[in-house]
């Protein structure tokens, strides 16, 4: 009752200073077309996010700047406030035509798209005089910026986890084409053991997974909204926060207004930067593993020649310069997510060092730059080409299935490992000295070093317990991959099963962006419904 009352002095005390603008018809423009349903509003939403853009996570993140969330505030304030009386029904539709005015001016040539939340108020106010201030009753720049901070870190995450997916899905589908590809891997920089190419991306694919899976995690907090915090400890009018989050499509609300304003939007930002530094760090090292192939003679894994650059000086070379953006990229994500916790070391609470430090403009650009490092990537992985016969001529050219030789023995006549393995160090030891490969080591030679070692550790029978055929058949490098066992091996039949797995949860991932894409949609076309309902008074 006391709301109603002051709602209708309001009106007494402000109608004659209404501009004759105020009582004009529903307006025409960009906000009167605004998109009703979900579908319309998430097909809207695709379209902007289709093509690639510099300077952004998307066309869309690009478009819903400051000025963009001034007027969805404005649009879910005025709704809100309506519903509960502190806009009276008589001024609701002046009031909203003066929020539209302000927002379809911006399409015009000399449109203005404010920065500053009074700018925008002005506008209004000048369309619907100054009871349109009723708007922004109960709220504050704090509560603003911070409730659209996180609606702009919303955009730029889903944006990243498109991005995430996409590489993926490039590494799975690379990986289907190479379960029986054999290459090398490496410890300590130093040739290992071979695996197969498909075992190899799948463990990027796996680390990828998982910051698909911190992003879900964290995504509850982020998906907050603050207003009606006000600065920080609300206000005297019982503003209905969680209507406010729902008409902007948060799916709750940071409870507590001084953690609202102050605290959470330092938190929640370097939690999500740091989620786009974790992905950095990998990649990095996946691109450094696919660079350091050019500096071999003969290599097995190189970019389509399109994809690389010629010197200016010396006509035998192909730069791979895409490899080399990635990388750098890569570098810049990571230092920009120590920008962001400088931001906000030692830095008390209330101030914007901390409220803004990830995004642009003036901020670390995070999710800016992990983006285009993903589409980066996922065209780096695209454009390589393998020669699987060089790769299995590097793996037969070195000894990395030595270890193979102690496990035969162990496993199929019982011969200490340690036995097995003197013998296999001596074994490669006698090779490298007389530059022999594995194909190439005399068989009488393995049985004399064989019985040196059975003497050694006092085994019995010095005899080597394998024959020539089994000798060469263990130290096949295709032989012992496909040969291995076990949950997570590189054999076929396992790499196939974690194969499908990976793209399970890869749809699940993508099913999961959909969803918080549509949902953001249908608030946005409810929005857009209340509000147009409101101007048509």
């Amino acid at each position: 009752m006391k709301l109603r009352s002051f709602a209708l002095s309001v009106v007494a005390c402000l109608a004659p200073l209404v501009p004759a603008a105020s009582s004009a018809q529903a307006p025409d423009g960009p906000v009167a077309r605004l998109c009703r349903t979900q579908q319309a509003c998430r097909a809207e939403a695709d379209r902007r996010l289709a093509p690639p853009v510099r300077g952004a996570t998307s066309p869309l993140a690009r478009d819903q700047d400051l000025f963009h969330w001034f007027g969805r505030i404005n649009m879910a304030s005025t709704v809100a406030n309506v519903e509960l009386g502190i806009i009276p029904k008589e001024l609701a539709g002046p009031i909203a035509r003066g929020v539209a005015h302000s927002i379809d001016q911006a399409a015009r040539p000399d449109g203005r798209r404010p920065s500053d939340v009074l700018q925008t108020e002005k506008l209004i106010v000048d369309a619907a005089g100054p009871e349109a201030t009723l708007i922004h009753t109960g709220r504050s720049r704090q509560d603003i910026h911070s409730t659209l901070t996180m609606g702009q870190l919303r955009t730029e995450l889903l944006d990243f986890a498109d991005g995430l997916n996409g590489l993926r899905a490039q590494l799975l589908d690379m990986a289907a084409r190479h379960v029986e590809t054999f290459v090398p891997s490496y410890t300590n920089g130093v040739q290992a053991m071979p695996i197969s190419l498909a075992h190899y991306l799948l463990a990027f694919a796996d680390s990828l997974e998982r910051d698909a899976e911190r992003l879900r995690q964290a995504w509850p907090r982020v998906d907050r909204s603050t207003l009606g915090a006000a600065v920080l400890a609300n206000s005297s009018w019982p503003l209905d926060r969680r209507r406010l989050a729902e008409l902007l499509g948060f799916e709750g609300v940071t409870v507590n207004g001084y953690d609202a304003t102050q605290i959470a939007p330092g938190d929640v930002g370097l939690e999500a930067a740091q989620l786009a530094g974790s992905t950095a760090l990998r990649i990095g090292a996946l691109m450094q593993d696919v660079h350091v192939q050019y500096h071999q003679t003969r290599p097995w894994m190189l970019l389509a020649p399109n994809r690389t650059y010629t010197s200016s000086a010396m006509p035998q070379k192909a730069n791979p310069g895409v490899i080399q953006n990635a990388r750098i990229l890569a570098s810049d994500v990571v230092a920009s997510v120590q920008q962001v916790v400088m931001r906000a070391h030692n830095v008390t609470p209330g101030m914007l060092d901390y409220k803004y430090s990830w995004t642009a403009p003036g901020g670390a650009r995070t999710f800016v730059q992990a983006v285009q490092l993903l589409r980066d990537a996922t065209d780096v992985m695209a454009s390589l080409r393998v020669d699987a016969a060089r790769a299995l001529e590097e793996l037969e050219g070195e000894w990395t299935t030595s270890m193979e030789l102690a496990e035969t023995l162990q496993r199929e006549h019982r011969i200490p490992f340690r036995v097995g393995h003197h013998f296999a160090s001596e074994v490669v030891v006698h090779a490298r000295a007389h530059r022999l490969t594995p194909k190439a080591f005399p068989y009488p030679e393995a049985q004399r070093i064989y019985a040196e070692a059975a003497r050694r550790y006092a085994v019995a029978d010095a005899r080597l317990p394998i024959d020539e055929a089994t000798f060469r058949r263990t130290l096949s490098p295709a032989d012992m991959v496909r040969t291995r066992v076990g949950l997570g091996g590189p054999q076929p039949a396992e790499t196939t099963r974690m194969l499908a797995v990976a793209r399970e949860a890869l749809a699940a991932d993508r099913a999961w962006v959909g969803d918080r894409r549509d949902r953001i949609a249908a608030a946005e076309a409810r929005l857009n419904e209340a509000f147009a309902a409101l101007l048509a008074r």
